[in-house]
């Protein structure tokens, strides 16, 4: 027979008699199936485990039970925690969930001792401090998998500061670059989506136990006691709220949701740039495949799945929010399609992470083919144009003149770099050499010397302002993983 639960603190024991009696028809089984969700949600084992440890020593102080009773419970779920570990614990479907599956074991192991655990909590607090210490741990988790993959991009910049390619946009050349300031830039973009998860970790404060289904508890619980054990500042403010809200597993997932969009520009550029029409890269054969019929192919298929994924990511974020988006206060069956989007999200978002970090490290940088890309004189117009600023010409009639010598090379076919004094003058008279003298690539790079520039000096000194950083951002995560451990968090959450 099955639970006949709902979550708001009900459930059956074993052989369908329901705990209270409200109930005297067992669930059909095609709605066990419907509503069971174990086969995702024991992922949130661990932390489930360590509420429960919480709330049996926070009932053991307050004399709603026993201290030997609350030793025995404790015992009990280390116990579990044993069996899940080695992979002999009996997960039941029938058992609804991961909370019911627990509880059923320690009753198995424990007696009718085990019945007491659950005095004072629903299944609806128990599920949100889960969830919100799931939420601490993983948001640790995934600036660790942001934080090596900005390493490896740093590596690879560190190596490249004398290489040169152009920069685009429209996807048309545009200015040169150094690939170092190119690699330096992803790094901003992804410092930023770490900025994000810190962020979102720092909402992370306030414990939901003890909120019970909707509106506390008559019983003397010592919430601030359990909120202090499992890491948190303090409990949620408001009993309603706490079993009512998602916003703190919206905010990864939009989080995650823009850190895939960026991964996924990063994996365009390596699928663009692999291809035969740049070849500016090559990606090492672990991070390729190769083609079913054609055996000359060398596929990008690890960034082209990133780039795919990114859009699984954004999806979830949109599922829970249009699940949300109708709710009224408080708890409500819906909210149990939050975890398997958040799930997949976690698990994606680090497969992600860990596969483009191992892509960008491997891949081989074709230097000679960026440098002769680079070599466009036209690359260097804008150099033209700010010539002309320098002698005192409005900068819209020096971009009108540089176009108008634009036009005339490429209606002729020249190369800009054989337009001679004569020629440029022909233009503008405050030209005073040929566009050969006037077009200097190295000259260009070296005179971008504004903060944020691609000149040597300035990229220079953004690698090292960066490793500064990242050194600095590695000893704070370690720092908040040895303060996790201190409270039974920031384990390894393995693949949902």
């Amino acid at each position: 027979m099955s639970p006949k639960s709902g979550k708001e603190g009900g459930g059956t024991s074993q052989g369908g008699k329901a705990w209270g009696g409200r109930f005297s028809q067992a669930t059909d089984p095609t709605v066990e199936r419907f509503s069971a969700s174990i086969h995702f949600d024991k992922i949130l084992a661990s932390h489930d485990i360590r509420g429960s440890k919480a709330q049996a020593r926070m009932l053991g102080r307050t004399g709603l039970i026993s201290d030997a009773e609350a030793q025995e419970l404790v015992a009990g779920l280390d116990q579990i925690a044993a069996e899940i570990a080695d992979g002999s614990f009996p997960f039941d479907p029938a058992l609804e969930d991961i909370h019911m599956n627990i509880e059923t074991r320690l009753r198995t192991h424990l007696g009718p001792v085990a019945g007491k655990l659950h005095t004072g909590r629903s299944r609806n607090d128990q599920v949100a401090t889960d969830l919100a210490l799931f939420l601490r741990d993983i948001g640790l988790s995934t600036q660790r998998g942001l934080l090596e993959l900005r390493g490896v991009l740093l590596e690879r910049a560190k190596e490249n500061v004398d290489t040169v390619l152009p920069g685009y946009t429209h996807l048309q050349r545009a200015q040169p670059v150094r690939l170092a300031h190119h690699w330096l830039a992803h790094i901003e973009v992804l410092g930023r989506d770490a900025d994000r998860f810190r962020d979102a970790r720092a909402r992370v404060t306030r414990c939901p136990l003890g909120a019970g289904a909707m509106a506390g508890s008559t019983l003397p619980l010592l919430r601030e006691e359990t909120a202090a054990e499992l890491g948190f500042e303090a409990p949620t403010r408001n009993s309603m709220d706490t079993v009512a809200s998602r916003d703190l597993a919206l905010e990864y997932m939009a989080a995650a949701a823009i850190s895939m969009v960026h991964l996924s520009r990063l994996a365009e550029e390596l699928v663009i740039w692999s291809s035969s029409e740049f070849g500016f890269v090559e990606l090492a054969d672990a991070y390729s495949t190769g083609s079913s019929l054609m055996p000359q192919k060398k596929n990008p298929d690890v960034p082209e799945i990133v780039r795919g994924k990114s859009g699984r990511v954004i999806g979830n974020l949109v599922t829970l929010l249009t699940v949300l988006k109708g709710l009224p206060l408080t708890y409500n069956r819906d909210l149990q399609e939050d975890k398997e989007p958040l799930f997949d999200t976690v698990d994606t978002l680090r497969d992600c992470l860990e596969v483009m970090a191992g892509a960008v490290a491997t891949l081989d940088v074709k230097r000679e083919r960026m440098a002769a890309a680079a070599s466009d004189p036209m690359l260097l117009a804008t150099d033209l144009a700010e010539f002309l600023v320098r002698k005192g010409v409005p900068f819209r009639d020096a971009h009108e003149v540089v176009g108008s010598i634009v036009g005339h090379v490429t209606r002729n076919r020249l190369n800009l770099r054989s337009l001679t004094k004569a020629d440029m003058q022909s233009f503008h008279e405050a030209f005073d050499s040929g566009a050969d003298e006037l077009l200097d690539l190295e000259r260009s790079l070296e005179s971008r010397t504004l903060m944020g520039g691609t000149a040597r000096v300035r990229v220079e000194a953004a690698i090292a302002e960066i490793e500064s950083e990242l050194a600095a951002e590695r000893t704070e995560l370690e720092a908040l993983q040895a303060a996790a451990e201190a409270t039974g968090g920031a384990s390894p959450v393995p693949a949902s």
